[in-house]
């Protein structure tokens, strides 16, 4: 069997993917995630006397938490085989990354392994946000001087 024969095998045996129903599900998590959120704006606005910026952190700092108590338990990875991009585009799925690689290395001790590997996934992210948000503002300052 030579390379062609075996693509066309593979191809051939890989299940299809079911973009239209994928992305209805990736919407609908993704809303249902948003509603959640707004509807713990709202209670801490309306009962708690919290102003909407401070709502907002809470709301931040419940979500990374949720991520990582799914991601310790074994759960988020598959709500996301479930639910697809809907879990993982939020605050959520930022801080399952994180989990997930320090979670994966913490047999090899709080420094050289969890604190070692806390941001291998998310350093990468972390970096290329840091360096796009410089190069934008470069090209905005440019921009701004030039009218």
């Amino acid at each position: 069997m030579n390379k062609d024969e075996y693509k066309k095998l593979v191809k051939s045996l890989t299940p299809k993917e079911n973009k239209v129903k994928n992305t209805l599900l990736a919407f609908l998590s993704g809303g249902i995630v948003g509603v959640l959120g707004e509807l713990e704006i709202y209670i801490l606005m309306n009962f708690c006397g919290v102003s909407r910026t401070e709502a907002f952190i809470w709301l931040c700092i419940s979500l990374i938490f949720i991520g990582c108590f799914l991601t310790s338990l074994g759960f988020f990875d598959n709500l996301v085989t479930k639910f697809k991009a809907g879990l993982i585009i939020p605050t959520t799925g930022f801080a399952h990354s994180i989990s997930s690689s320090a979670l994966d290395y913490k047999k090899d001790g709080l420094i050289t392994g969890l604190g070692a590997n806390f941001f291998k996934l998310a350093g990468s992210v972390i970096l290329y946000g840091i360096l796009s948000a410089f190069l934008l503002l470069m090209i905005r300052m440019v921009i701004e001087c030039l009218v």
